[in-house]
């Protein structure tokens, strides 16, 4: 069985490697060749990338989502969308969504990985039946975690629920690399023992162990999996493409793909990678860590940023240790956008303030009373009796509190447009979602859409060291040098080597000791060696 690839150069890798900065004009020159390749799709918008767009490149996503559709018309396109939250940091009412879809399809979308950070169908379903409306592939997402509440029938039960709701495949979510490759052959193999379904894996390369998790669960019979070409590969990212294409070549799973295409594709990021140095991360290798921490490979460079910001950049392994206690307490969630910026904000908020919950973000307090949806245990009961305040939590589908939202969020932006003197896109609705999306940073970039020194400034090369001329070898001679008061004669012979160190005569003064040849040269040197 031919083996589908989904490359996530354009979207995941830069977002995992590089704090999500890669700009449009350094995806479109290479865009042709990356759709001459036969992957089975390409992840190039959804996650990150939308906010990244408007709160720093200033580029207009919608307009991102058009310009590679048109220059890649042959690959699927593919996003990640995390469910009822869209890609903003909140449920959205159900019209909302349903039309988010649809402009995203209208746009050029073709594949939706569909994912809730609670890993809680009903905060999936919406997305996933608009999906299918459009006509657009809508997969469902496992999104893997382990923890005493997360067993195999874990995932079988929820494999099993969406595919009640409609799905045309499923993809197992390995957002921290810890999915051990035994667990990725168990895990494929069970669910493909009990359901006929196209299954996809997702392994980031953090904790070393993609690689073979890839190739245990393509023994066990996984269809496709994702990988990132290798110059834009491995640390917080992926496993590399090439490498993958290698080991299956000439092999019943062999991928088809042509791994000199590739090539070209990997020395073109290499180059377009120096550029966005300035938002790397530290990783060099792997990080073990990450076994015991289960942070996703974004959140790290994220993590790292934020205590850098609070001048605690020492901080970081007592958040990483503090990590997993604080998901514990919110009923062991996976950690996966937004989620995971939740746990991680709050486990630095107990770190720096040096008291456990001193402070509580509105966003944990949000998952303590249920606003996200159902946890895979219950939560700390103390922490949840704190918020709620003697109120209920909530036990219903979140969503279906929302009354639709969609006219009233239209009514609202063409009014500010107005006020303001915004020419909004010729699909208004479009910018519409932008802003529905982020209230303040959505209309700050339509204020500024074509205003770049409203944005971050483009990226530039590291500038390359000058390269140091080589020096003549040193005249012959004889010189004073002093040292710490000392004055010592020294012989240099051809070719600058010393030939003779000897102590000098005292002088009267505490000047430098003049050589007694008459081309010495004196030389003080204030600091020993």
């Amino acid at each position: 069985m031919t083996i589908a690839i989904t490359d996530v150069v354009l979207r995941d890798a830069h977002q995992s490697l590089f704090a999500t900065r890669l700009r449009l004009d350094d995806m479109l020159p290479i865009a042709a060749q990356l759709d001459d390749v036969g992957y089975g799709s390409l992840e190039c918008w959804g996650g990150a990338t939308f906010d990244a767009c408007i709160r720093f490149l200033g580029e207009d996503p919608w307009l991102r989502l058009r310009e590679l559709k048109k220059a890649m018309p042959k690959t699927p396109l593919q996003m990640l969308l995390r469910g009822q939250n869209l890609l903003g940091y909140r449920h959205y009412a159900d019209d909302v969504v349903e039309r988010f879809v649809e402009r995203a399809v209208k746009n050029g979308m073709d594949v939706f990985r569909v994912f809730d950070a609670m890993n809680d169908p009903r905060n999936m379903k919406a997305a996933l039946q608009a999906v299918r409306s459009h006509g657009a592939h809508a997969q469902g997402t496992l999104s893997y975690t382990t923890s005493p509440a997360h067993t195999l029938q874990t995932w079988l039960d929820l494999t099993e629920q969406l595919l009640e709701t409609g799905v045309d495949s499923i993809a197992i979510k390995d957002m921290s690399g810890i999915l051990t490759p035994m667990a990725a052959y168990e895990l494929v193999s069970e669910i493909k023992k009990h359901f006929e379904v196209r299954l996809h894996l997702h392994c980031h390369a953090t904790t070393g162990m993609a690689e073979m998790a890839l190739l245990k669960a393509i023994e066990a019979g996984v269809d496709g999996v994702d990988t990132a070409i290798s110059s834009m590969s491995a640390t917080y990212g992926h496993p590399a493409t090439e490498a993958l294409v290698a080991t299956l070549a000439g092999t019943e799973h062999d991928t088809g793909l042509d791994i000199l295409k590739l090539e070209n594709i990997a020395a073109y990021f290499r180059e377009v990678r120096k550029k966005y140095h300035a938002f790397e991360g530290q990783l060099k290798g792997y990080d073990s860590r990450i076994l015991v921490a289960q942070v996703p490979g974004g959140m790290l460079t994220n993590l790292e940023s934020q205590l850098k910001q609070q001048n605690a950049a020492d901080k970081l392994d007592q958040v990483l240790a503090e990590i997993p206690r604080v998901r514990e307490d919110l009923g062991f969630i996976p950690l996966v956008t937004p989620t995971s910026q939740i746990v991680g904000t709050q486990a630095v908020l107990n770190v720096l303030t040096g008291e456990r919950y001193k402070t509580i973000a509105k966003e944990t307090a949000g998952i303590l009373k249920g606003e996200y949806g159902h946890t895979p245990e219950p939560v700390n009961a103390a922490l949840q009796a704190r918020v709620l305040e003697g109120g209920a939590p909530v036990t219903c589908r979140p969503a279906d509190l929302l009354k639709p939202e969609l006219a009233e969020l239209e009514a609202d932006v063409r009014r500010q447009a107005q006020e303001k003197g915004i020419q909004l896109a010729g699909n208004a609705i479009d910018d519409v979602l932008t802003v529905a999306l982020f209230p303040q940073i959505g209309l700050k970039f339509l204020e500024n859409r074509h205003n770049p020194a409203a944005f971050e400034p483009l990226p530039q090369a590291e500038a390359a060291q000058p390269v140091a001329k080589a020096e003549k070898p040193a005249a012959s001679g004889i010189y004073t040098v002093e040292v710490e008061g000392k004055a010592f004669v020294v012989k240099v012979s051809d070719g600058g080597d010393i030939s003779q160190l000897t102590a000098a005569a005292p002088a009267a003064s505490s000047a430098p000791a003049t050589a007694p040849a008459g081309a010495g040269t004196p030389v003080t040197a204030p600091l020993a060696g």
